[in-house]
């Protein structure tokens, strides 16, 4: 492994402070969540989006207590990957749920480069045939895929900077936009058809996706100085500062437009908020945050998912062929990563997008609790309770989630069970052919005798 990771990347102990984690962490969360999901979650529960926005937040912070639990027993840079191998070992339930992270990771990517086209065609009057669109995000994804071959340091450079501009960016929207707007009262009195209970946890859960960025804070571990104290606490102030910044920008769009109109600019809905505000101006300022903002997810995205894919190689959990392709492993699975991205940026449209991303994150992120609650809850000194609540939580947002697709968009829970389906299906047969998961079963037998 050591050999491999000198290849790799070298991972710099003590290099990250506690502020520069909370930047990376806010950096991944602020971005196509808050452009695009605000639309999206308006249009399922109705004048209530705000208070999904919050719903959604207390449902991570009992989510977060696994992971902070977790990286302070064993801080490490492998993120989730190594969080499911510590709690079902080279089994199934760990290949499974953990492609289930990399590819909710994925779609996410595109998920950003699409609400990259959006705002970029509002510069331009918008983008009636929806092709600009693919064609912008798809120029997105390839420019961050140049920028990751450079390296590191140029990353950890780029997406801070960005970083930096787009949550000052976002905070000066949110506060105009409620300073400006004629009453901050948002009208609660109608939520309309829409304002039913599974609606609303329909809503949450896509609302999760706007904080779901914590995890990556996790796989930062062993660079951050004084990781058993930190982490925990990186995540909590970056939730609870997406928190606030949430929670602004939902008034400062509902204060500005009405919810036919959120839901009609749905894809685009901050800029939209912004032209009765401030004009065409407002309009430019929200876009080059949008633009920004996108742009910097895409980086950071990009950049953590081709290590926990490499990551999944190195432990033999998924098969890798190079196609003849020079360089590392993680050079490889960039571009495996890249590929997929570009193939969905060009075929699904956002509200799809999201809803796959949300239904594979939600199971792997049971299946993390379960695995606390199951195997690790004495290791990592848990209580019960939490875990148990988060398991709860996700099933309920999950099943709301679900349910209201089913009777708007039942091809995309399709899509969502097939490849669940094939995944599984694949890495049974690998893993069943590779002699590391043979030998790993025994000692597991043994393992487990012994707790």
């Amino acid at each position: 492994m050591s050999r491999e990771e000198d290849r790799t990347t070298r991972y710099q102990e003590g290099s990250l402070t506690l502020p520069g984690t909370v930047m990376l962490g806010t950096g991944v969360m602020i971005g196509a969540g808050i452009f695009a999901l605000t639309g999206q979650m308006a249009q399922m529960t109705g004048v209530l989006f705000p208070l999904a926005f919050l719903a959604a937040a207390v449902i991570v912070s009992f989510s977060a207590y696994s992971y902070i639990k977790i990286s302070n027993a064993w801080p490490s840079a492998g993120g989730i990957g190594m969080y499911l191998h510590k709690a079902y070992g080279n089994r199934l339930p760990t290949a499974f749920n953990a492609l289930l992270m990399y590819f909710s990771m994925v779609i996410a990517q595109s998920f950003l480069a699409r609400t990259f086209g959006s705002y970029t065609m509002q510069l331009f009057g918008g983008d009636d045939s929806g092709r600009m669109v693919s064609i912008l995000g798809v120029g997105l994804i390839l420019v961050a895929f140049l920028i990751n071959l450079m390296g590191n340091r140029m990353i950890q450079g780029v997406a801070s900077f960005i970083g930096v501009l787009k949550i000052g960016g976002i905070l000066i929207f949110g506060l105009v936009g409620v300073w400006i707007a004629d009453s901050i009262s948002v009208d609660f009195s109608e939520p309309g058809e829409a304002g039913t209970i599974g609606n609303f946890l329909g809503a949450t859960a896509l609302g999760i996706l706007a904080f779901k960025g914590f995890t990556t804070i996790t796989n930062s571990g062993s660079e951050v100085i004084d990781p058993k104290r930190n982490v925990g606490r990186a995540i909590v102030i970056s939730i609870a500062a997406c928190v606030m910044i949430y929670t602004l920008v939902g008034f400062a769009v509902a204060s500005n437009l009405s919810l036919a109109e959120i839901i009609e600019t749905q894809d685009y809905s901050l800029a939209a908020a912004a032209r009765p505000a401030l004009g065409e101006y407002g309009v430019w300022f929200t876009v080059a945050i949008a633009m920004m903002a996108t742009a910097g997810g895409i980086l950071a995205s990009v950049f953590a998912v081709s290590r926990m894919l490499a990551m999944l190689t190195e432990m033999k959990l998924v098969p890798h062929r190079h196609f003849g392709m020079p360089g590392s492993i993680q050079k490889h699975t960039l571009v495996y990563t890249v590929v997929l991205g570009l193939v969905l940026t060009a075929f699904f449209d956002l509200s799809r997008i999201a809803a796959l991303g949300i239904v594979f994150y939600l199971i792997m992120d049971i299946a993390i609790h379960w695995g606390v609650l199951r195997y690790l809850r004495q290791d990592i000194k848990a209580n019960r309770w939490v875990p148990a609540t988060a398991i709860l939580l996700d099933l309920l947002a999950l099943g709301g989630f679900v349910w209201v697709k089913l009777s708007t968009d039942p091809f995309v829970i399709g899509v969502a069970v097939v490849t669940m389906i094939v995944i599984a299906v694949s890495e049974q047969v690998f893993l069943k052919k590779s002699p590391e998961s043979a030998q790993a079963k025994q000692e597991q037998a043994h393992a487990h005798h012994h707790h």
